[in-house]
């Protein structure tokens, strides 16, 4: 690793491929990785930080803005590694603090063909390019995991509760859930195309943990996604230290899904994050742009908002909010 060419400005080496035996144990490597070549032939890299500790232990993985505009996660993997001591750790950690890195540079949430990565995975080697790119970075590192937690936000447009998306029929993924201290847990078997539920049919542990919302730190919700790590890492006997318990327990949800508005002009929805609604209740209006009502939404059945649109502006088809059935 120490031959390998420096990336400009970084104190880091480009690699092709992540060898964490190269890594000495009781430190902490910090890499480019490149996954692809752009137009002009240039290498195309995204950050990883590894973790090697002293002693043997699990194998924990860290992803963050998989969608280039959902920020939240970047900085809960930049302090976990700040405030680490790989001295006494077991096992070893994997962060890669910007997975999509081209529609990082973007500020978009897709990748540049217009495609969302997270419902590409595990990808192809002679797919489209975001099929390409998808299969580069999963077949990196996802195959040498024990656990990951991939960190998301809501999408433009919209806000998120604090909330995770796990197996809950499976042990380790419920306890893994649980430990992350969220507003609310929606059960969901991963078997969508997404990182999580790729990387779970490769045998490793998953769970998605939304923090918020896109394109802005939000200094709470980093916090809280940061205790949630450090309590998993506790629990896989990774550090030492003591579990930090939930303030409130978490709702459970055994499904959720989103309304839609079928009428298009200017959209309010009226309840707040969190809140849980009875059938029937109203919970939005759109009306035209001279101000008239042109049609009001019911709560097809009682739940939790675990999410909703903040965008006045809604065409036909546009999103209301995500219900949770409790």
């Amino acid at each position: 690793m120490d031959q390998a060419p420096l990336m400009p400005g970084v104190e880091a080496p480009i690699v092709q491929e992540l060898n964490i035996d190269a890594v000495a144990p009781g430190t902490i490597a910090r890499l480019w990785l490149q996954v692809i070549s752009d137009g002009l032939g240039q290498p195309v890299c995204i950050p990883v930080l590894i973790a090697r500790g002293t002693l043997p232990g699990k194998t924990l993985g860290l992803t963050a803005a998989l969608h280039g505009n959902e920020l939240n996660g970047i900085p809960v993997i930049q302090r976990l590694f700040r405030n680490l001591d790989p001295l006494r750790l077991s096992g070893t950690i994997i962060g890669i603090p910007v997975v999509n890195a081209p529609s990082f540079l973007q500020q978009e949430r897709l990748y540049l063909d217009g495609r969302d990565l997270n419902h590409l995975m595990p990808g192809r080697p002679e797919g489209s390019a975001s099929e390409v790119y998808a299969h580069s970075v999963f077949n990196s590192f996802v195959g040498s995991l024990d656990y990951l937690v991939d960190l998301h936000t809501a999408s433009s447009g919209r806000v998120n509760s604090f909330y995770v998306r796990a197996d809950m029929g499976n042990p380790d993924t419920r306890d893994a859930a649980l430990l992350q201290n969220p507003q609310i847990i929606v059960h969901n078997p991963p078997s969508d195309g997404t990182l999580r539920g790729a990387a779970t049919l490769r045998g490793v542990r998953s769970i998605t943990l939304e923090l918020g919302d896109p394109q802005i730190f939000q200094k709470n919700l980093i916090s809280a996604g940061l205790t949630g790590i450090q309590n998993l890492m506790v629990h896989l006997g990774m550090t030492e230290g003591v579990i930090v318990p939930p303030v409130q327990a978490p709702v459970l949800c055994r499904k959720s899904y989103w309304l839609y508005a079928d009428e298009g002009g200017i959209l309010t929805v009226r309840p707040n994050l969190t809140e849980f609604l009875e059938k029937g209740q109203r919970i939005a209006s759109v009306r035209n742009i001279f101000g008239d009502l042109v049609k009001t939404y019911d709560a097809p059945e009682a739940g939790i908002v675990i999410g909703k649109s903040v965008n006045p502006v809604n065409h036909s088809g546009g999103r209301i909010l995500h219900l949770g059935v409790v």
